[in-house]
């Protein structure tokens, strides 16, 4: 995470089981980065801050949701967070203050980059946390996809700026 260094550009997306919010704003964010031209600049994934469902697909119901927008999450496997994630990701992004403080507590002393919530990178939409849909029905999951669609063309314009100098 050196100025000078020239590996990709690091985004880690971050909830509490790595099957409906951190994958689906992956998903989506992969997918602005594309558009963008920035996909072979950066690494991108997601992680949970607990083990539950590693290695198991996203829900059914945020892949349906993902997919009847366009964006493919089926093939993403869960997994939790791990201490050397600080050295891959410049970008370490929680889906509410629950999973900050779990990441808050991880983080070595010398991490130089940014921990912070996701949703906050975009105030004007106007909360701070990404609400869990995993015990709502399907509006749930079309919120999230709403709030990630936002929030990735905000940090894609602000990785563009960052990249460019």
């Amino acid at each position: 995470m050196d100025e000078g260094d020239t590996s990709p550009t690091g985004v880690l997306f971050v909830c509490m089981g790595n099957i409906c919010r951190s994958p689906t704003a992956e998903g989506v964010f992969r997918a602005a980065a594309t558009r963008a031209g920035l996909l072979d600049r950066l690494h991108i994934d997601s992680a949970g801050t607990h083990g539950y469902h590693a290695g198991e697909p996203p829900d059914r119901r945020a892949i349906a949701a993902a997919k009847a927008r366009g964006y493919d999450i089926a093939a993403r496997r869960a997994r939790q967070v791990e201490p050397e994630d600080f050295a891959r990701f410049h970008w370490i992004l929680a889906m509410d203050q629950a999973n900050l403080r779990v990441l808050t507590e991880m983080r070595p002393r010398d991490y130089q980059g940014h921990l912070g919530l996701y949703l906050d990178l975009a105030p004007h939409v106007g909360t701070r946390e990404m609400p869990d849909p995993y015990y709502g029905g399907p509006d749930g999951f079309q919120r999230v996809l709403d709030l990630s669609e936002v929030v990735s063309n905000t940090l894609v314009a602000r990785l563009q700026r960052a990249l460019a100098r």
